[in-house]
């Protein structure tokens, strides 16, 4: 009989530890390791940021201002996420009714990821009515992307009403819009992306490794977002804890820092070093050389970032449209 009865009584002792949690371990727990990736993201956009205005000072100044508004709307996310959480650890220890609610602080992190992810599925649908002029294709991506910003501030805006994070599921029709779609705006955009730079290949290998480039790095920044957004979505519907918190509070960052990787992918990575006399210089991690002229695209490729020489070409025979989307900030 103790042989039969030990694991029922095992059973029962530990099943309360499986299906009873505290308020803190429902919400805060994904919420701080969210909040752990969101900062590290955030860290990785400033050093991005710092690579962008010191390497592309002649770019228009309405880009710097869309960067320098993209950078702020990450810093109030990143910053009322952080006084969120320390007023509900620290100033509000030990209150279970004060932990199991949201507040107006915590709901300003859908309605921030929504503008964020708007203003980059904006910049991408400018940038493929520059390269492509497909009018039809800029008006879906541009529905997709204030429908992300809507349906983010949608969601805040229910957080009002049902602050309970455990009774979150109630308002799933706001949350569905915004999340899908971001997921449906990030397709549109990387599959029209992909399929406009393999249609410019030229058949010569040099340029045509520079096209590849852009392309894996359009499929991997693409990817991440829409992952992410899927992955967060598949938990809110799922599982009525906040476990989807720890994929939503990165995602306003993967879509920021996605932009910003494309736009320094248009230049190498520079560092400064000292000669002989002790003055700095810039160094590019690239290499030079000359190739003879040719009927063939040529022009002037920098390498995306963190990534080793590639042969340069001097200018020859290359039309502005087609440098336009070599050198375009996809």
């Amino acid at each position: 009989m103790p042989l039969i009865a030990s694991p029922l009584l095992l059973r029962v002792a530990v099943l309360p530890f499986h299906t009873m949690k505290n308020p803190a371990e429902i919400a805060h727990g994904p919420m701080f390791l969210g909040l752990t990736m969101n900062i590290m993201l955030y860290g990785i956009q400033l050093a991005q940021m710092y690579l962008y205005t010191t390497t592309y000072k002649r770019d228009p100044l309405y880009i710097k201002l869309y960067v320098a508004v993209l950078l702020l709307a990450d810093t109030l996310n990143t910053g009322f996420l952080c006084a969120y959480l320390y007023d509900s650890l620290v100033v509000h220890f030990n209150d279970i009714a004060y932990l199991a609610r949201a507040n107006w602080v915590f709901a300003t992190d859908p309605a921030m990821t929504g503008i964020i992810g708007s203003m980059v599925q904006l910049f991408y649908a400018w940038r493929i009515q520059t390269l492509t002029g497909k009018t039809w294709l800029v008006v879906l991506i541009a529905i997709c992307a204030l429908t992300n910003a809507f349906g983010g501030l949608a969601s805040a805006a229910a957080i009002a009403f049902v602050p309970q994070f455990s009774h979150f599921q109630e308002f799933q029709v706001p949350v569905i819009c915004w999340l899908m779609s971001a997921v449906i705006g990030d397709v549109v955009i990387t599959t029209t992306l992909v399929l406009f730079f393999k249609s410019h290949r030229t058949g010569c290998s040099a340029t045509d490794t520079r096209v590849d480039q852009i392309i894996r790095l359009t499929i991997q920044t693409g990817m991440i977002t829409s992952m992410c957004s899927i992955i967060d979505l598949g938990l809110f519907l799922g599982d009525s804890t906040g476990m989807h918190l720890l994929f939503n509070l990165p995602l306003a960052k993967l879509y920021s820092n996605s932009l910003m990787s494309s736009l320094n992918a248009r230049g190498g990575w520079r560092r400064s070093e000292a000669d002989d006399s002790g003055e700095p210089k810039t160094v590019p991690l690239h290499l030079s050389v000359n190739v003879p002229n040719t009927t063939i695209v040529t022009g002037t490729y920098d390498l995306p970032p963190l990534t080793m020489a590639q042969p340069t070409y001097s200018p020859t025979t290359m039309s502005s449209s087609q440098k336009s989307y070599i050198d375009s900030p996809v």
